[in-house]
């Protein structure tokens, strides 16, 4: 696994944070309930990899989707979100198994939520977690065997949907794909109040994805062609309804912009990724750090309005390795 321990030398998290909801942008006293339902989203920086936690807030509950990196950047999202409303947070949803996405889950429990996740997430998160840790304590040495975050397991496992039905007769539906996309695995929610599509890392637009695979028996297994299929589903599920869109990094935007933006950075990225492979083996098998130092630049003139271009940086050695095998 190819990230570098310079990339995480910042001492605390940082807040970056954008709010909508559905009364125009407007934020809500910490000391009084929203009015109207809300989202609200909290974005960690790089030592958190940028990851989001989008919150629905009904104006009597708040659901939260994805529990950020660590301990720590869980607290500091929870903390965001008192700045928001006063609404009680009832429950967390995994989007899919990735670290970011659960091992913050205790803060939120400890906070009040029900851990909802996928039973292909629930499944798939031990295996995860071993991987990562490995890395992270061994490699990167970045965390000790004792520090580093150990998820939670959920206190609701659905199999292909399930609905969370709020006090205030909203609803989130959750839909299982069943198919590997950015993960082994993927699950996203819909806000029908708020004609919002929350999506985890299927959608970075605007930002630079995460092109490691899923983790399946002890080893990164990109599925583009998957990750494809799932995009178009969804573009033709949620044609009519147009759907912001809610990823896991980047802009959110309607899901008429969202899905083949995606589609279409991921055939590019593969397309890139291909030719370099067939120009750059040896340096790929001599140096790896140097080769993926020189793919990233590839990416970044690719794509010049982009974010987090360290993305490819840190993750593209899944991609890499499989078309190196192949």
């Amino acid at each position: 696994m190819a990230f570098s321990k310079k990339l995480f030398s910042v001492s605390s998290l940082c807040l970056v944070t954008s709010c909508s909801s559905l009364s125009g942008h407007q934020e809500a006293s910490v000391m009084d309930n929203v009015a109207k339902p809300a989202i609200y989203v909290f974005e960690s920086d790089g030592n958190g990899f940028n990851t989001k936690t989008v919150f629905f807030d009904s104006g009597k509950e708040v659901v939260a989707f994805d529990a950020q990196f660590t301990p720590d950047a869980a607290q500091k999202a929870l903390s965001f979100l008192r700045t928001k409303t006063a609404s009680p947070l009832k429950y967390l949803v995994v989007t899919h198994p990735n670290p970011d996405k659960f091992n913050g889950g205790k803060v939120f429990r400890d906070a009040g939520a029900k851990i909802v996740e996928s039973q292909a997430s629930a499944n798939a998160q031990d295996g995860v977690h071993a991987y990562k840790k490995y890395f992270f304590v061994n490699i990167a040495k970045m965390f000790t065997d004792q520090t580093y975050p150990q998820p939670v397991k959920a206190d609701i496992v659905f199999t292909d949907t399930y609905t969370i039905r709020l006090n205030s007769a909203f609803t989130v539906e959750l839909h299982e794909l069943n198919k590997p996309g950015v993960s082994s695995n993927q699950t996203v929610a819909f806000i029908p109040a708020a004609n919002a599509l929350v999506v985890g890392d299927l959608v970075h637009y605007k930002a630079h994805a995460w092109l490691e695979g899923g983790i399946q028996s002890g080893k990164p297994v990109p599925t583009l062609l998957s990750w494809k299929q799932i995009l178009k589903k969804l573009s033709t599920d949620y044609n009519k309804k147009n759907p912001i869109v809610y990823g896991g990094r980047g802009q959110d935007v309607q899901a008429n912009v969202a899905f083949p933006a995606q589609t279409q950075y991921l055939q590019r990225a593969e397309a890139i990724t291909k030719d370099f492979v067939a120009k750059n083996d040896e340096i790929l098998r001599k140096d790896s750090q140097k080769a993926f130092a020189k793919l990233t630049h590839e990416f970044e003139v690719a794509f010049p309005d982009y974010a987090l271009s360290y993305m490819i940086q840190y993750g593209i050695y899944g991609l890499t390795s499989q078309m190196m095998a192949k």
